[in-house]
């Protein structure tokens, strides 16, 4: 069967990649550059696209049984918005897998997109405006909704386990995550390839509240326990910066907003790694 992956190169598009040509599928890989070094030379076909360019994406779904799409924006752009690329960049691929007669397409999103107030958070609701129109289709589609990923948290985090001080919302130290490992996650998406017209709400077998993750991390890092509030409306307040606008971070900051104060709890809890080690082994120094 042979799968189109988009997004391929990124933290969770590679570990896809990595199980799909460990299940034998014929892979079309494509990002707009290929990861050098990777390990799976000769196991994949690579093309290079631009999603927001339409006529990059000509004919890539020709032949796919199945397309999976982790495209989406994760970081700060001068350039993008989520609507370019979460909503249009993926409408582009879904119009040309209808072109091509795509049976199943699978499409990995976020939790809570659907939530109220999800709406004033451009990096939510452009994802769900594009499950909207995948639902509206005619091709069967997964929806693979995480609640986030180890390495985020541990990313997130590092900078004030380094200063030795974390800040957490004021009122909302006791929101909760089951974040879920990137491999096991992808194996998830795997597994679950030829399921049809179902959505996922995915973590892991862990759940912590941001006042326990903080502290598992300053214990392990060694440090003393440093917590400290934040007011939420300072998140507005800096996200309407002229500077943060023009450096394109604002809906970094309004997505960060909302998951420091929404529970991000998946039903469907993948996988066997443990949050809790990942933590431990990541800031005792093996990071």
């Amino acid at each position: 069967m042979k799968v189109l992956l988009a997004g391929a190169f990124g933290n969770l598009g590679f570990e896809i990649l990595k199980a799909l040509v460990d299940k034998k599928y014929d892979v079309l890989a494509a990002d707009l550059k290929e990861k050098e070094n990777n390990g799976l030379q000769g196991k994949y076909t690579f093309k290079a696209i631009d999603a927001t360019k339409s006529e990059t994406l000509a004919g890539i779904c020709d032949g796919a049984d199945v397309v999976i799409t982790t495209m989406g924006l994760t970081t700060s752009s001068k350039t993008f918005t989520a609507y370019d690329i979460d909503y249009q960049g993926n409408l582009n691929l879904l119009e040309e897998a209808k072109k091509a007669n795509v049976k199943k397409f699978n499409y990995i999103s976020v939790i809570s997109c659907d939530e109220p107030g999800a709406e004033k958070v451009p990096m939510l609701h452009a994802k769900y405006m594009f499950e909207q129109k995948l639902k509206e289709s005619n091709i069967e589609y997964v929806i693979y909704r995480p609640t986030g990923y180890f390495y985020d948290i541990a990313k997130v985090f590092k900078p004030y386990i380094d200063k030795g001080e974390m800040q957490l919302l004021k009122g909302y130290h006791d929101v909760k995550a089951n974040v879920v490992d990137c491999p096991d996650f992808a194996n998830f998406i795997v597994e679950h390839i030829n399921d049809s017209n179902v959505t996922y709400n995915v973590g892991g077998k862990e759940t912590y509240t941001y006042e326990q993750m903080a502290k598992m991390c300053f214990r392990a890092a060694n440090k003393p326990t440093i917590i400290k509030d934040s007011p939420i409306w300072m998140f507005s307040v800096l996200a309407n910066l002229p500077k943060i606008k023009k450096e394109g971070r604002k809906d970094i900051i309004m997505f960060s907003k909302w998951t420091l104060s929404h529970d991000l709890v998946g039903d469907t809890k993948v996988g066997e790694a443990s949050f809790a080690k990942y933590i431990e082994e990541y800031f005792g120094g093996n990071n």
